[in-house]
């Protein structure tokens, strides 16, 4: 069986396990993570009234990209430094993530194991290897996208791996480890989808007055907000959008090109338009602002696996048969002091 088959999901299941959390061992915990408020309110069609749009874009520049340096030298696994955030998590004897399990590719339920698997995951079993000598002494927490910030402030979990963009507005809230992934904002439609003139779709300009869905808090939906000819319509999940958009509710999905490539694989009558990105999404590991020292390690985690081929080799696992060959991993950008 092919791995895109083995990890075929069934979307309205994904949706509902999305609320909970669970273990590696693949222990489900029905016990939904609380949701902070809404920033839009469905309608009983599942449409979303969108909250206005920024005043201004927020884009990201190379100082919102800089991150705290690594270490000069690593702790070895298992000798983390004393009062270090690092100690802590090695004495409770597990690290704690905030991930999806319904984003193929990149965080999803493998249904043969049982295991959340993906491009993500290997960046946490990475930091796990680092400060256990083992990959899955992890425990991982169910998040969706609006959950992501809430759960590293109130310290429901240490770090998050959720293909979350690095933006100047989240580094007021929480901190970043250095960028370990360049992604970029498309589109996804049914699969011959044609434009009102009978063209082809090119972009989401060739989408007015079509409803497009994104999920809520992700800046997908920020940017789904500035195209004032189409309506935006929000979902707590991209597999959220998924279910709308099989049950004929919305005509479009927005989002990073690595989860459209999962949603593709799992509906073979939705394609990913061929067009470029129309933003830059470069993805960072969030740390609560307060562990400094916990930044600085995971960032010597990320230096090794760029430097010893591991970034490389997950890219090619979970990511390259959809976005073809391996692209140099980020240059990371060092600047902040604690």
């Amino acid at each position: 069986m092919s791995r895109r088959r083995t990890f075929t999901i069934v979307a309205a299941l994904a949706t509902t396990l999305a609320a909970g959390a669970c273990t590696t061992a693949g222990a489900y915990d029905p016990t939904p993570l609380p949701k902070p408020a809404a920033s839009a309110t469905p309608s009983p069609t599942g449409t979303a009234t969108p909250s206005p749009a920024p005043s201004s874009t927020d884009v990201v520049t190379a100082n919102c990209l800089q991150s705290y340096a690594p270490p000069a030298a690593m702790p070895s696994p298992g000798r983390m430094p004393s009062g270090s955030y690092m100690d802590t998590i090695q004495k409770r004897g597990r690290l704690i993530a905030g991930v999806s399990a319904d984003t193929l590719l990149l965080g999803a339920r493998n249904p043969v194991s049982g295991q959340i698997e993906g491009f993500d995951i290997d960046m946490l079993r990475a930091v796990s290897q680092a400060i256990f000598g083992r990959p899955d002494k992890i425990e991982l927490k169910v998040i969706t996208a609006a959950q992501r910030l809430p759960s590293l402030e109130d310290g429901t979990v240490d770090i998050v791996a959720r293909n979350m963009t690095i933006t100047c507005a989240r580094w007021k809230d929480i901190a970043f480890s250095s960028e370990y992934y360049r992604s970029g904002q498309k589109v996804l439609v049914r699969l011959g989808e044609k434009t009102a003139s009978g063209g082809p779709i090119k972009g989401i300009q060739d989408l007015a007055g079509k409803k497009v869905c994104a999920p809520n808090s992700s800046t997908s939906m920020d940017k789904l907000r500035t195209f004032r000819s189409v309506q935006a319509v929000g979902a707590d999940t991209h597999t959220g959008c998924l279910v709308l958009f099989q049950q004929g509710k919305v005509d479009a999905i927005t989002g990073d090109d690595t989860v459209l490539a999962g949603l593709a694989a799992q509906d073979p009558y939705a394609e990913v338009v061929k067009a470029p990105a129309f933003t830059a999404e470069p993805y960072g590991l969030g740390v609560n602002k307060q562990h400094v020292d916990f930044v600085r390690f995971v960032n010597g985690v990320l230096a090794q696996m760029r430097s010893d081929g591991r970034w490389t080799k997950s890219y090619n696992t979970w990511l390259a048969s959809s976005l073809g060959k391996a692209p140099s991993p980020p240059t990371p950008v060092y600047g902040r002091t604690p």
